[in-house]
């Protein structure tokens, strides 16, 4: 008879009993074998026991952090499951038995959340969430395929050991081609043919930015321009193999396996001659058509932007390619800007809502035109014309790589060519909002339409009221002055002696008009601005005269000191070579200060005080002030090199005063605040002094452009 499967935990005398929710739902709290005695539990005093490091008692706990919380029990179940998939499908399942444990239960990704939380608490403390009146809730998570990538042309056209041999021989290169930032231009291609004409097979070119943010689209174009294939990309450099040096397979690759736009038919059959022909293309190849691709907007945008004008074949980013601008006309014969008219109740300007909505709008659409000059943009702005009338926004990329390029004058020449409004504008792109005001053609046609309908209605409806004064002067005898108030005479005339009357005269005036309005207000703005710096100048007046209340210096004492010249000298000497000094910051002279060159006098006869001031008068005013609140005498005033220095002597009688704080000065707060509102008060001084200034001048083209209005007045 065989022995009984063993079971899958199998509790010892060192291990605790494994937790309720493992077990079935018909087995038993914890699951014993006949002859083993469980050991009683251990009392809450004793310590923890030390976790082990070896993992031969916990097979499916090792290594999953978090113990037996659900994090743990989640990470069992991962591994579990995981081996059941890894089974065959032919292998017999175990039968189940009351020490076996079916793990049947999906993962709840969608509650890990809460697992962060469930960590701290006992398991058994709440019930489980796995539990099979929740199973319907329970999420699986999906894994997402990898997209299968296309292999590119030389994988396709050549043999894997032809191409392994290249990729080789492009491992040792160490010269390379570079191309700028106008891409790949006609210098660049002859650069790859002349390395190719000198006997290599290969060629090297490097990839700057902005065309290296999509190697892909710069493999294609290298491709397409020289005539090439590149067997071997290392970073931003491709490796270019010249065709005609290379065995390609014919007639081995189906036509549907062609990837479209990756190689073109030149590309192919050959490169180009010293004359720089192409040689005809070899017909056992066979004839490349495009198959059909990408979604219906793809194609019908590829279809709108061909009926637009050329592509830009160097765009730096993906299909669909966009307009080539510059090969578009300079000047269009008879070109205007369009009709607009806004419908009736609505701002033709735009909201910050409004313009946020359609930055957003424009930022998946695809670039419409590439443009790499200022000026002469009248086909571009009739191409844009075209375009808003099946789109709301023209997105437009500034090239890269072409000197003098400047993106503000073009925004501001197809503004005035279209009429249009900017909502972006930097130094790669510029998109314009065709505007509420737009007409699409056949809208602008039926609206001019109208509007000679209705004009012809009001001739008619003038005669008619014609006719009828003439029949009623016939009969009533009225006098023949009649009033054009409210007719359509009157508004012919209006428009004949306002609007279509644009001669110099009239010119002059509205701008001498409009100059006179502009100076009117900005010299009242000057005024109001000066109002407000005189009350504000009295405002800072008063808060000064307020602290000066509490400032009364002291008067000078008649008994003073008398020292003869050696001493004063010696104790000029004496006090520049001293060290310790008392510094005066912006707060000038306050009580603190005299405290302090008290104490240097405590102890030495002579104190230094350094001062930034740099006005001669204000030097003069310090040291004199601090000789009289001190009561010492003083030596001199010496220029150092950033500062001034005043040195002072105690005197032969000093005596230290016993209130070593002044209270005839102002506190170190008040010393602060008088010293920002005297630096205030300058700087409003000096607003004014402007002020003033404008305003004569203001006062004085003002003069000038009313004497000019009085000439031109009849």
């Amino acid at each position: 008879m065989a022995p009984p499967p063993l079971p899958l935990f199998s509790p010892s005398p060192k291990q605790p009993p494994p937790p309720p929710w493992l077990h079935g739902p018909n087995t038993p709290a914890a699951v014993t074998p006949p002859n083993h005695i469980q050991a009683p539990p251990k009392p809450q005093n004793d310590p923890k026991p030390q976790r082990k490091n070896s993992s031969s008692n916990n097979p499916l706990t090792a290594g999953v952090p978090g113990g037996r919380t659900r994090r743990a029990v989640l990470g069992i179940i991962r591994r579990v499951r995981s081996l059941e998939l890894s089974d065959p499908p032919n292998t017999k399942p175990r039968p189940t038995t009351s020490s076996t444990i079916p793990f049947d239960l999906p993962i709840d990704r969608p509650h890990e959340e809460e697992t962060r939380r469930d960590e701290k608490e006992r398991p058994s403390s709440r019930a489980v969430p796995w539990s099979a009146a929740r199973h319907e809730d329970l999420k699986v998570a999906l894994r997402r395929e990898k997209k299968v990538r296309e292999p590119t042309p030389a994988e396709r056209l050549l043999e894997a050991a032809e191409l392994e041999r290249l990729q080789r021989a492009a491992r040792g290169m160490d010269r390379w081609v570079r191309a700028k930032k106008a891409g790949v231009t006609d210098e660049v291609v002859d650069e790859v043919r002349r390395e190719w004409s000198s006997g290599q097979e290969l060629a090297a070119v490097r990839i700057v930015e902005p065309l290296r943010r999509c190697m892909d689209r710069a493999r294609e174009i290298l491709e397409t321009k020289t005539g090439g294939l590149v067997v071997w990309t290392r970073g931003d450099i491709h490796f270019v193999a010249d065709i005609q040096k290379v065995p390609v397979l014919k007639c081995t690759i189906p036509e549907s396996q062609w990837t479209h736009g990756s190689i073109s038919e030149t590309s192919i059959n050959g490169n180009a001659d010293a004359h720089g022909a192409f040689r005809e293309i070899d017909q056992g190849i066979g004839t490349y058509e495009a198959p059909i691709e990408g979604t219906l907007y793809e194609r019908e945008v590829d279809r709108l932007l061909d009926s637009l004008g050329p592509r830009f074949i160097d765009w730096w980013w993906n299909t669909p390619l966009p307009v080539d601008a510059d090969l578009l006309p300079e000047v269009v014969p008879g070109y205007k800007t369009p009709f607009r008219q806004c419908p009736p109740g609505v701002r033709p300007t735009l909201a910050d809502g409004e313009l946020t909505y359609l930055r957003k709008l424009a930022r998946p659409l695809p670039t419409h035109f590439a443009l790499g000059r200022n000026t002469k943009l009248q086909g571009l702005a009739a191409a844009i014309l075209k375009l808003w009338e099946k789109s709301l926004i023209a997105k437009i990329a500034v090239k890269v790589g072409i000197q003098n390029t400047k993106n503000e004058q073009m925004a501001w020449n197809l503004k005035h060519l279209t009429g249009g409004t900017i909502i972006l504008r930097n130094k790669d792109f510029i998109i314009l909002y065709r505007g509420k005001d737009f007409l699409p053609g056949e809208v602008k046609q039926s609206v001019i339409e109208q509007e000679a309908r209705v004009d012809v209605q009001q001739v008619k409806e003038e005669e008619a009221r014609l006719m009828v004064i003439d029949s009623l002067q016939v009969f009533t005898g009225l006098p023949s002055e009649e009033s054009s108030v409210g007719t359509f005479r009157e508004y012919q005339d209006f428009q004949v002696n306002h609007v279509h009357e644009t001669t110099e005269t009239n010119k002059a005036m509205t701008e001498l008009e409009a100059e006179k309005h502009r100076l009117e207000k900005e010299l009242k703005d000057q005024e109001r601005r000066l109002f407000i710096l005189t009350k504000k100048i009295e405002r800072s007046n008063k808060a000064l005269a307020k602290l000066r209340s509490s400032w009364n210096p002291s008067e000078q004492s008649s008994d003073k000191e008398l020292l003869t010249e050696e001493e004063m000298m010696i104790f000029r000497k004496i006090g520049l070579k001293m060290d310790e000094h008392v510094l005066l910051g912006r707060r000038g002279i306050f009580d603190g200060v005299i405290e302090e060159i008290h104490q240097h006098w405590k102890h030495k006869e002579i104190v230094k005080v350094i001062t930034k001031q740099t006005q001669a008068y204000q030097i003069t005013y310090t040291s004199m002030l601090l000789e009289v609140e001190t009561g010492g005498t003083l030596i001199a005033t010496q220029k150092l090199t950033n500062s001034h220095a005043i040195i002072l002597y105690r005197g032969k009688n000093y005596r230290r005063p016993t209130k070593s704080e002044p209270s005839n000065l102002l506190t170190k707060r008040e010393a602060l605040r008088r010293s920002i509102e005297v630096q205030r008060r300058g700087s409003m001084k000096y607003y004014v002094w402007e002020r003033q200034k404008s305003i004569e001048q203001l006062n004085w083209r003002l003069a000038n452009v009313t004497k000019k209005i009085r000439k031109l007045t009849p």
